[in-house]
């Protein structure tokens, strides 16, 4: 079984409840990797025998730090229209809940559709770039990832040397490689490496506080992604006052817009 798949795998317990674990191949510095737990409670959705149709967003606030061990889950069908589902659902440890998500799923129809945002310009192709290699003060889950920069790379020191701006081009892929699909791109959505460390080279101690994923994509686009490198592209748009936003764009090789994200991270200096 591929690493992400045991990271993210759910037993049923009750109808509507599921078991999961962290997981020591997406360790963070302090508890799992948030993409992996925001992955768990999409598939809490997906498992659940009630739902109906595809994600088309995704909501996570992280409510406390999860600790290394046991996680169990709540999913329920908050309400269920013609063509939308809402979903709440809840990451607990012991008698304290540690995450809680809301999420929509559609049945998407055929209609007019068009893209008004566009790609990086002139990115080289995967092949073209050489993968980060993690280095041994970094946790575990960098290594999980293929991600090949072509701007704004985590650096090699932190030598305080301030940048102007913190935007990230690069692709990204599960390593090992393993096919496209609604939760592996959920975990993706939260794979750019804190904005602040690129804009200030400096480190600061941060925590993602709430991330929401928007995913354009249905199955068949994501099908034909299949195991390819995504197309990657993360900038921070504020800072103030102990908190800072990310956004991230992730488009397939043939410029189709799979996901978008945006989030809110606290940080301490």
């Amino acid at each position: 079984m591929h690493p992400f798949d045991e990271a993210t795998a759910l037993q049923a317990t009750a109808p509507g409840h599921y078991a999961g674990a962290t997981h020591p191949a997406y360790a963070n510095m302090v508890g799992p990797f948030g993409g992996t737990t925001a992955a768990q409670l999409l598939n809490a959705a997906l498992q659940h025998p009630d739902k109906l149709g595809q994600p088309i967003a995704l909501t996570v606030n992280f409510a406390a730090p999860v600790q290394d061990g046991p996680i169990a889950f709540m999913a329920r069908a908050v309400r269920t229209n013609r063509s939308t589902q809402h979903w709440a659902i809840e990451a607990s440890q012991g008698d304290s809940v540690v995450a809680m998500a809301t999420a929509v799923f559609a049945e998407r129809r055929s209609t007019w559709s068009d893209t008004e945002a566009v790609p990086p310009p002139d990115m080289p192709p995967a092949e073209a770039l050489q993968r980060m290699l993690p280095g041994p003060d970094m946790p575990a889950w960098p290594h999980r990832y293929d991600m090949r920069f072509a701007q704004g790379e985590f650096p090699d020191q932190f030598d305080e040397q301030e940048q102007p701006h913190s935007r990230s081009n690069l692709w990204v892929r599960d390593e090992p490689v393993r096919p496209l699909d609604f939760a592996s791109l959920a975990a993706i959505s939260d794979s750019f490496f804190p904005r602040i460390y690129i804009r200030r080279r400096r480190r600061a101690l941060i925590g993602t506080v709430s991330m929401t994923t928007y995913f354009h994509a249905d199955q068949a686009m994501l099908s034909g992604v299949g195991t390819a490198h995504v197309m990657a592209t993360a900038r921070a748009l504020n800072y103030r006052n102990g908190y800072f936003d990310q956004s991230g764009e992730f488009w397939s090789a043939e410029g189709q817009l799979l996901a978008s994200a945006h989030q809110v991270v606290y940080y301490k200096e």
